[in-house]
């Protein structure tokens, strides 16, 4: 009776559970029974209805089992719902999904790996279906939580450990695929689920590289070995998931690298931050590129304070992702780049200086460690600097020579961040320094069509102002930068070192005719280029190297720069040069004289074979064979070696030594130079910019000889009025002597308005205007009081204003006011 009553009982379940209970067989190791798989999804496909309600039973059945630890039928229960998953499309799957995820969610709660690996598997066959609609209310928190934990396993079995973080990756990568296909995508982008997926998956990607680290170098595994490695595994999701970033959720994916690299301490050593953030350049969309950069500089200001290293590897990293956007799209971030930049600089600066201050007396190997530790972030800073300038298109990189010469801090002005005043003499050296070496990098390469877009007039001016600094080290990087831009044929490297040339054909110079821009921009500006080769050579600290560098100016000017006239100038320079050597009136040591001797043999050698003048390059040769014979100290190859005899005194007289200008201009004249202007000596143009670089100069000087006005020191009356006597009186009364000298001043007044530069005539003549210009305003404002005025003016007695008015009949006006 009772065997005929459960008989009947199961007669009556519903046919999905007889379905259901027949896919079991009774020895679980038999595995799904197919012919009866096949009659479920045959069902479940006539009648989508009730996949719901297979899902809840088969759901209700695996969690009864893994309760029992029934694991083989757990396993024939996943299969089942794999199988159904794949075969059925209908829109009545997602009350079955539901059911699907809560039975995956059982095996991921479980402590058995196999399981976890089991509902992995499950998870990522699921996430690979395409859904005809949007799931609006299913969300994946629970399973991005417990991916990501299970990418973090500390299990003790070396195997299952690895195999447990493998199934967290693949899960991870699920997760996203199917969130990022549905429509409701963004909501994988929020901060939460970031915050756990990509420190999960960075982990994976560390923890490889350190073993790798620690065992050395091994055989390179196949292709299916690649595919179990929890690394390569990591770094496909890692960048999958950032190729799949927009726009809005960029920074979201970005983030949590800072954090798991602040958290690790991966700044210092920073080769994982580095490759980290090359993935991240790599993956992302291109125009998307700003946003990286923009999140490293402001996690470089979160980290302002910290130690150098660190902010020293936040740098590095910053070089590596602009290395690799700055041929892209970086957008605006261009300036905003230079400025952080900048203002580390300054930091690094200040922290730098502030510990020295604080040493002071005491020399700790802690102090000067850390002082090394602040020119490694300078140096990283500079090479970002340079090499993110350097790799931008020419019209863009122009812009940020100017922005970068114009935050270069100058004594005497304020710059726009870069304060000299806050920064002591010392610091503002080293800003100056660091600036000028991050602008030669900028400038490294640049190939201007004309000299005018290479050296425009706002840019030259700062550039030549720290060429007069008494600082041998800055006045070589203004010349070297200079050199990057006028050298347009790469000729400078041939030029490299200053010596007396042999032939200068060998050299194979490259070449061209001078454009009429060019031709413009040396009648504008030469003069100004002229004056600083000029004082630069009258600097006492000169060494070897600026020697070197003052010839190479000289002779890249000749190659780019030089037609006729502009030869002329630079003949008259060289020979002014000669001059300083000779007469010293600087009191240069003899070094320094007999260092601008040996620069001028070698570029007057120079010169006379480019213009291939056959009688000037004879003079050239005869004093340097001369030289070579009674004083080889005059020539470059003798005097900078390192033993050298210094000659106590040069003697003017000994004409055959020195380049004649007379001779000169002959032999030019005979090939149809116009030499007129040869006679007239070199004189450098007047301007301001000697009183901001702190040295005497020669506006001082004029500005003395000139003075219209004496002041009111007796002591200089005295000492300046002749001494009355009868010879004196006597040649005052002789008129034929004032006759003749007031004679010879016409005439070289003359002579100087008919054979001197244009230039030189305006720069002279604008200086005694300015001069008196001046001097009338002071007498003006001493002299001159403002008319009364019908309104009244008012005066203040005992604290109270009172205004006193003058009728209009009663004042008095010029005659030329009346009419």
């Amino acid at each position: 009776m009772c065997l005929g009553v459960c008989c009947c009982c199961a007669a009556l379940r519903p046919r999905y559970k007889r379905l259901v209970d027949n896919i079991f067989p009774e020895d679980p190791k038999d595995g799904l029974v197919k012919a009866d798989m096949e009659k479920l999804t045959f069902y479940a496909v006539s009648a989508p209805e009730k996949l719901d309600r297979i899902g809840a039973y088969l759901a209700e059945r695996l969690s009864r089992d893994v309760v029992r630890h029934r694991y083989g039928y757990v396993l024939i229960a996943m299969e089942a719902l794999d199988q159904l998953l794949m075969a059925c499309h209908s829109q009545s799957i997602k009350p079955f999904v539901e059911s699907f995820l809560h039975m995956v969610a059982k095996l991921l709660e479980s402590g058995e790996p196999k399981l976890q690996v089991l509902g992995t598997n499950s998870f990522v066959k699921f996430a690979n279906i395409e859904e005809d609609t949007p799931s609006y209310h299913r969300r994946y928190d629970f399973f991005v939580s417990r991916f990501s934990a299970m990418c973090h396993s500390c299990d003790q079995d070396p195997e299952v450990q690895t195999e447990i973080r493998i199934a967290g990756i693949r899960g991870i990568q699920g997760v996203v695929r199917k969130t990022v296909n549905d429509e409701l995508r963004a909501t994988i982008w929020e901060p939460q689920h970031m915050d756990k997926i990509v420190p999960s998956l960075l982990f994976n990607m560390q923890k490889i590289e350190d073993i790798d680290s620690r065992t050395g170098p091994q055989s390179s595994p196949t292709g299916g070995v690649k595919e179990e490695n929890p690394s390569v595994l990591a770094e496909n999701c890692f960048r999958e998931l950032l190729g799949r970033a927009t726009y809005g959720n960029m920074n979201n994916a970005v983030r949590p690298v800072f954090a798991h690299l602040d958290h690790h301490k991966l700044w210092d050593p920073n080769e994982f931050a580095v490759s980290c953030f090359k993935i991240i350049m790599y993956s992302i969309q291109a125009q998307y590129s700003h946003h990286v950069i923009q999140e490293i500089l402001g996690h470089l200001d979160v980290r302002k304070r910290d130690s150098p290293r660190v902010r020293a590897g936040i740098i590095q990293v910053l070089l590596e992702a602009v290395a690799i956007a700055a041929k892209g799209s970086i957008g605006p971030t261009v300036l905003e780049v230079f400025n952080t930049l900048l203002k580390h600089l300054r930091i690094s600066v200040d922290l730098e200086l502030g510990d020295r201050r604080s040493s002071a007396g005491s020399a700790t190997l802690s102090t000067s460690s850390k002082e090394s530790d602040e020119r490694i972030v300078q140096n990283a800073i500079i090479q970002t600097i340079g090499f993110f300038g350097s790799n931008l298109p020419d019209y863009q990189r122009s812009e940020i020579m100017m922005f970068i010469m114009s935050k270069v801090p100058v004594l005497g002005t304020t710059s726009q961040i870069l304060d000299p005043s806050h920064l002591g003499d010392l610091g503002t050296r080293r800003i100056q320094i660091m600036l000028l070496r991050s602008l030669l990098m900028v400038t490294s390469g640049y190939k201007a069509t004309t000299i005018s877009n290479a050296l425009p007039a706002p840019f030259l001016d700062p550039l030549l102002s720290p060429s007069l600094m008494e600082d041998s080290e800055l006045r070589q990087l203004v010349l070297e930068i200079l050199h990057n831009l006028i050298d347009r044929h790469d000729n400078r490297a041939k030029l490299r070192g200053i010596r007396i040339i042999p032939d200068v054909s060998d050299l194979k110079i490259k070449r061209d005719k001078i454009s009429r821009q060019d031709v413009s921009f040396m009648k504008k500006h030469g003069q100004q280029l002229y004056r600083h080769i000029y004082l630069g050579c009258k600097e006492e600290d000169n060494v070897q190297k600026n020697f070197e560098l003052l010839f190479t100016s000289l002779a890249l000017t000749t190659i780019e720069l030089a037609n006729e006239e502009v030869v002329i100038d630079l003949i008259r320079l060289a020979i002014a040069l000669q001059d300083i050597a000779i007469i010293n009136e600087d009191n240069l040591p003899m070094f320094n004289r007999c260092g601008v001797m040996a620069l001028v043999a070698a570029y007057l050698n120079f010169l006379s074979q480019m213009i291939a003048v056959p009688a000037f390059c004879q003079h050239v040769s005869k004093v340097i064979e001369t030289r070579s014979v009674e004083a080889s100290y005059f020539l470059p190859e003798t005097i900078f070696k390192d033993k050298c005899d210094l000659p106590k005194s040069l003697e003017k007289d000994e004409t055959d030594l020195f380049f004649l200008t007379n001779k000169i201009a002959e032999s030019l004249g005979g090939s149809g130079y116009s030499v007129e202007r040869l006679s007239v000596p070199y004189v450098p143009q007047v301007t301001d910019e000697d009183r901001l670089s702190r040295r005497k100069s020669i506006v001082d000087t004029v500005s003395l000889q000139v003075d219209i006005l004496p002041g009111n020191n007796t002591e200089d009356k005295v000492d300046n009025t002749e001494e009355i006597t009868f010879e004196a009186l006597k040649k005052a009364i002789d008129n034929n002597g004032l006759e003749e000298q007031e004679k010879e001043k016409r005439r070289l007044v003359i002579e100087k308005f008919q054979k001197a530069p244009f230039e030189e005539i305006a720069a002279q003549c604008e200086t005694k205007a300015n001069l008196l210009h001046d001097r009338l305003a002071q007498i003006l404002e001493l002299t001159i009081r403002p008319p009364p005025s019908p309104s009244g003016t008012m005066t203040i007695t005992a604290g109270h204003a009172h205004y006193h008015s003058v009728p209009v009949y009663e004042m008095k006006f010029p005659d030329l006011c009346v009419y």
